[in-house]
């Protein structure tokens, strides 16, 4: 997948368990968008850039497939790391 994910304002962590994290937010995503990871990536970005009745329907179709695979993916990513307090998952293209 051409998406560049790391965690970020998680201090203090094993780095062990921050690849691990990581690796467990990247397959969530993964499992939850196939082939449409990138697209939906781009389509949740125009979303959040634009208003709703300047997006197309597979846009707003692919943009909420993206909302809903980034929270299982965070929620699989923080499983094992306990108080995550300001912590989050970076996404960007790579």
């Amino acid at each position: 997948m051409p998406l560049r994910i790391t965690l970020q304002d998680y201090p203090g962590a094993d780095p062990a368990m921050l690849t691990t994290a990581v690796t467990r937010f990247r397959r969530e995503l993964e499992r939850k968008l196939g082939d449409e990871a990138e697209a939906a990536f781009k389509a949740f970005q125009n979303a959040s850039e634009s208003s709703a009745n300047e997006l197309t329907k597979e846009e707003h179709r692919l943009a909420t497939a993206y909302h809903a695979a980034y929270e299982a993916a965070r929620t699989a990513g923080f499983r094992d790391l306990g108080d995550v307090q300001e912590a989050y998952f970076d996404v960007r293209l790579t």
